[in-house]
């Protein structure tokens, strides 16, 4: 792999190890305000974090709850502990340290810690947080895709107005006019009925811009772009017209002929704007999943299935491994007496079933459990296999994961498998 591709697989694996922490973390809860969350820049001085972690266990002597007490100066002590092993500063974007007693069940707790370093974007701020639970918001924004795009979509019955934020299109606001068709009623002058309709469109389009400047004013500092979609009459009129703010009109990027106007529209408009869209996540997902499907339907090129993915990387005729972003499973090892080993899928979230060996029917022994991605992004590194992870936010992406399970791959060459 070249040292770009290596790169961005590395950052891919990356994003999905501190995505699984963040899950793992999310599930913990404390009996009382005991969970403590410290995010640290990397311009912090150590000595200066340990210096507050030693007040709050100070401080934290004060808590009434004897049972409290002692855990949040458990959590304290464990974070101080893991700041020894940091010199002058921590590393590059800083670092995240997690603390605190869990419940585990039947009134039970146990004593969880988790050190994140060098998380996507940097940390801002230090940040001291104690509470019934971790505090991974800041976590959750630094992994959601880049990328934001207002929407627009109107023809002379309604419109939908809502935003692309990476990969995923969230509709947020719509209206349908009281524009009259085209044939007027008995009794009015086809002037002044002319006259009535012009002024309705008007006043439709004002509503539409009202909508979006709603929306889209208060951050269009951040806006990387607009996309207006409609029959070509009607976006021309309305872009043409000036009626979106002035600061937003600046931000058109591309306008496309759409035939639907409803909810479905904004996805339509996503996929009619490709080409302004060329460097963003969504596009490039739709991408990986349309080359999927052509080798599929045309020729042997494909795979799909945990088993046969797997035997095909292994045997390095995997080009590109496409993983759902939805995908929570574990692999296990199983081997039985006669020496045969085999590999079954399960839910992370499940125990361990038990197996019977395929070929001589002899109940199997579990050797080893791990996550399935880790399992499969480990060999696809070994092979020099680009691992892509698919948004399930558009149609194909959710069928990689309910019709395929998740799991595909691009092959070099047809293998028979």
């Amino acid at each position: 792999m070249s040292s770009e591709v290596e790169e961005e697989a590395s950052e891919d694996r990356r994003k999905y190890e501190f995505r699984k922490v963040i899950e793992e973390l999310q599930e913990y809860e404390g009996s009382g305000t005991q969970l403590v969350t410290i995010y640290i820049p990397e311009d912090k001085k150590i000595s200066d974090v340990v210096a507050h972690v030693t007040q709050e266990h100070s401080e934290a002597s004060n808590i009434k709850s004897k049972q409290t007490r002692t855990n949040v100066q458990d959590a304290l002590k464990s974070i101080k502990d893991r700041l020894r092993y940091y010199d002058t500063f921590p590393p590059e974007n800083g670092l995240v340290i997690f603390s605190g007693a869990v419940d585990s069940g039947g009134g039970r707790t146990e004593m969880v810690t988790r050190t994140l370093e060098s998380p996507p974007d940097p940390v801002t701020s230090f940040r001291y947080h104690c509470d019934a639970a971790f505090l991974t918001e800041p976590l959750e924004h630094m992994l959601e895709d880049k990328g934001l795009f207002g929407l627009i979509v109107l023809d002379r019955r309604e419109a939908n107005v809502g935003w692309l934020k990476g990969k995923r299109v969230e509709p947020v606001k719509s209206a349908e006019s009281l524009v009259p068709g085209k044939q007027r009623k008995g009794g009015q002058s086809a002037q002044r009925f002319a006259r009535l309709r012009l002024e309705a469109i008007d006043n439709f389009y004002q509503e539409i811009a009202e909508m979006a400047n709603d929306l889209f004013v208060p951050r269009r500092h951040e806006l990387d772009g607009i996309l207006v979609g409609g029959p070509s009459p009607t976006k021309d009129e309305f872009l043409d017209g000036d009626y979106l703010h002035h600061e937003l009109q600046d931000k058109v990027i591309s306008k496309a002929d759409v035939s639907y106007t409803d909810e479905s529209g904004l996805y339509d408009l996503v996929d009619a704007s490709q080409e302004a869209l060329s460097d963003q996540a969504i596009v490039e997902d739709k991408n990986q999943m349309e080359e999927f499907f052509e080798k599929l339907n045309t020729g042997e090129e494909a795979t799909y299935g945990f088993e046969q993915t797997r035997r095909n990387l292994i045997m390095g005729s995997v080009d590109r491994l496409l993983i759902s972003e939805d995908l929570r499973s574990d692999v296990v090892v199983y081997e039985c007496e006669n020496g045969h080993e085999e590999y079954e899928l399960v839910d992370s979230r499940h125990d361990t079933p038990e197996h019977e060996c395929a070929e001589c029917r002899e109940d199997a022994e579990v050797q080893e459990r791990e996550d399935a991605i880790e399992h499969l992004m480990s060999i696809a590194e070994q092979r020099g296999t680009e691992t892509k992870f698919i948004s399930t936010d558009f149609e194909k992406g959710e069928q990689l994961m309910d019709a395929f399970g998740g799991i595909a791959g691009i092959l070099r060459y047809s293998t028979g498998v």
